[in-house]
């Protein structure tokens, strides 16, 4: 079931009135077949993987609590990470690694015959298997207690707004408030929906129309060269971010609703001045699992200079194959990775060079440094973007940037026509991502929507109105869109 489908608009109403009418001791019993019925309106089987990883995860967790020695504990653990890894290693990866190893085997003659699996990826699964295993390790590590009612941990597990594509949730975040009476609250109910409102138009407005432009460059790169690959990167870029960010916000409010605060996923993440400030902005509840069980484990960055290096590289290789069984995902990481590398060994030129520009203006040395920031992401995004390398090497290999073409809407429009696309499409777009710079910028002195509370009733009203027309009638109704991140 897709946020943005009519399915949900009928779905959701439901579950929130009976969600209130029934006791909050009952509430679990709703929460777990409402996240349940909602998994399976993809695929029906599949919802036994997410079956047999609670089960999993809900025994060794029990297990490990009633052990006091860690390292007897290890064994509870590994069986949950090696069945959590391996059911992801199976349905995501073994056709990936197969096909690789059968190339390599072909090239050198060696006649074996690799096996394949002829299965669909499960949506979701990444998210949910690292929002347990995290739980799993938490426990281990006595951060946080084993819970011992299997149908709340089932709900943590499955709970229907993040399910599918986050934000990803610790235990000892989520977990408890499962466990409080949320009564019906006007305000927080109203904050929910604004929440959601937005995130619905970021998706399906914003997100939604660049992607025609986007889906029809990169899908036929042959058609394509110079300032139209450079208008279809930079409106991916803005893509991606309203796509996975929408969706969070929808996740997010739609949580907020029933009385349950998620983590925020996204705090402006194009406005960074530094690489590593984008990765605390952007899929938040990502980089901080990476961070927490990968990167530090590791050794993080208290080590020898060549240790962090490579703490650095491997967080980010591992990120990348998180996010898709395909070379071009494993070197948007390495990409990532080279940067951070890069940052820290000329730091010091780098300050040099801030310096001589903050002493000349301060505003002008914050433009440089998000811009510089911003060129770096979205050469990576080809990557990210690309069906596989050899698509992502011709988009670089012909990148050419024209000033004059690209502030001549008229010739501009006349390369994308092929697209069905004319010079009011590419004004609309531009207008779009204007609109949500504007909205982030706003964002910064604090929550928008608690600002907008203290304005007239005629001005908060004229957003919703603005929010509202756009979704029904400036989105495009050809289709209706999977979000991105359904595919990891």
């Amino acid at each position: 079931m897709l946020f943005n489908s009519l399915q949900f608009v009928v779905f959701f109403p439901i579950v929130i009135i009976l969600y209130f009418i029934i006791p909050h001791n009952k509430r679990w019993i709703l929460l777990l077949i409402a996240s349940y019925y909602f998994y399976m309106c993809w695929k029906v089987d599949y919802i036994i993987l997410i079956m047999i990883s609670t089960l999993i995860d809900y025994v060794c967790s029990n297990k490990m609590s009633k052990i006091n020695e860690k390292p007897k504990r290890k064994k509870w653990l590994l069986i949950s990470i090696f069945s959590n890894l391996g059911i992801l290693f199976g349905f995501k990866y073994f056709n990936f690694f197969s096909h690789n190893i059968q190339t390599l085997f072909d090239h050198y003659n060696i006649f074996f015959e690799m096996p394949f699996f002829n299965v669909l990826l499960p949506v979701g699964i990444s998210f949910y298997t690292f929002q347990t295993l995290s739980y799993t390790i938490d426990v281990y590590n006595n951060k946080t207690t084993a819970q011992k009612h299997l149908g709340v941990f089932a709900v943590y597990v499955s709970f229907f707004p993040q399910l599918v594509a986050g934000p990803i949730e610790r235990s000892n975040h989520l977990l408890p408030q499962f466990f409080k009476k949320h009564d019906f609250n006007y305000l927080r109910v109203k904050a929910g929906f604004q929440k959601m409102l937005w995130g619905f138009f970021k998706k399906i407005v914003i997100a939604d129309n660049l992607a025609i432009l986007v889906d029809g460059v990169y899908n036929n790169l042959d058609n394509y060269s110079g300032l139209t690959l450079i208008v279809a990167t930079i409106f991916f870029t803005f893509q991606i971010y309203c796509d996975f960010s929408g969706y969070s916000d929808i996740a997010i409010g739609t949580a907020k609703v029933m009385g349950f605060e998620l983590r925020e996923n996204f705090k402006r993440p194009y406005f960074s001045k530094s690489i590593r400030e984008f990765w605390q902005r952007w899929h938040i509840t990502l980089s901080t699992w990476f961070r927490d069980y990968v990167y530090i484990p590791l050794g993080g960055n208290r080590t020898v200079k060549w240790k962090w290096y490579y703490n650095l590289v491997i967080t980010f290789l591992v990120s990348g194959l998180w996010h898709g069984a395909n070379w071009t995902f494993v070197i948007w990481g390495a990409l990532h990775g080279s940067f951070l590398i890069f940052a820290i060994i000329f730091a010091q030129p780098k300050e040099k060079i801030n310096q001589f520009i903050k002493n000349r203006n301060i505003f002008l040395n914050k433009i440089f440094d998000v811009s510089i920031t911003f060129i770096l992401v979205a050469f990576a995004w080809i990557f990210f973007r690309s069906n596989n390398i050899n698509d992502a090497l011709y988009v670089i290999s012909n990148l050419n940037f024209n000033v004059a073409g690209l502030l001549n809407l008229d010739e501009l429009s006349m390369q994308f026509r092929g697209l069905g696309l004319f010079k009011e499409d590419i004004i609309k777009c531009m207008l779009l991502i204007l609109m949500l710079c504007l909205y982030s910028t706003y964002e910064r002195s604090g929550d928008v929507w608690k600002k907008l509370q203290k304005k007239p009733r005629w001005i908060r009203w004229s957003i919703y109105y603005i929010l509202v027309y756009g979704i029904l009638f400036v989105a495009p109704h050809s289709n209706v869109n999977n979000f991105i991140y359904f595919q990891f």
